[in-house]
């Protein structure tokens, strides 16, 4: 299986069951800016306890590994679980988000795109993508996210709304990665 037939395969569970979520991550902004590999899929689902069963029974033991209890803990906890496809390699990171005024938002603003040939999927919004990856870089310091941040921006920069991102910096603490960030792209302005 490649990751865009995961893709199209978890997307096809998610709309089917009609749970709110968009695709986030490497898988975004790889979308939104330059390629590179990546082996996972980050998906944030609105999912409730009392779906965890029928949600599960999506994945085929055969072709899949997901643990219902990591599920259920998951939404206890408002964390992640993996859903793994062993002969692919391929995984999904499934986050449960914590109810926030950022995470509404990123509900609010994800957008649906032509994700294959014939199939549309709900995506984060650049800026989101953009936000979350400065969160990581924070967190763990991988200059992989920064790669993937200046790749949306050079690739989407004029599309891209530099007031949502320097507001959402400042809320959540993020004000000198973006402004670093910044000054990388444009150092003499």
């Amino acid at each position: 299986m490649e990751p865009s037939e995961l893709l199209h395969f978890l997307v096809g569970v998610l709309e089917r069951l009609q749970l709110r979520y968009f695709i986030t991550g490497s898988t975004v902004t790889i979308f939104y800016g330059e390629p590179r590999f990546t082996n996972d899929i980050d998906v944030v689902v609105a999912l409730q306890e009392s779906m965890v069963t029928t949600f599960c029974q999506q994945f085929p033991e055969e072709d899949f590994y997901v643990d219902e209890h990591a599920v259920r803990d998951a939404i206890r906890r408002r964390s992640q679980f993996n859903i793994i496809h062993p002969r692919s390699g391929l995984k999904i990171d499934v986050m449960i988000p914590h109810p926030s005024d950022f995470n509404q938002s990123r509900f609010d603003r994800a957008r649906r795109v032509r994700a294959g040939v014939d199939w549309d999927a709900s995506f984060a919004s650049p800026e989101d993508a953009i936000i979350k990856k400065m969160e990581y870089f924070r967190e763990g310091g991988s200059e992989k996210h920064l790669r993937d941040i200046t790749g949306v921006l050079k690739t989407s920069g004029a599309d891209i709304d530099r007031d949502y991102i320097k507001h959402w910096a400042v809320n959540l603490g993020l004000l000198e990665i973006w402004q670093a960030i910044l000054h990388k792209l444009n150092p003499s302005g």
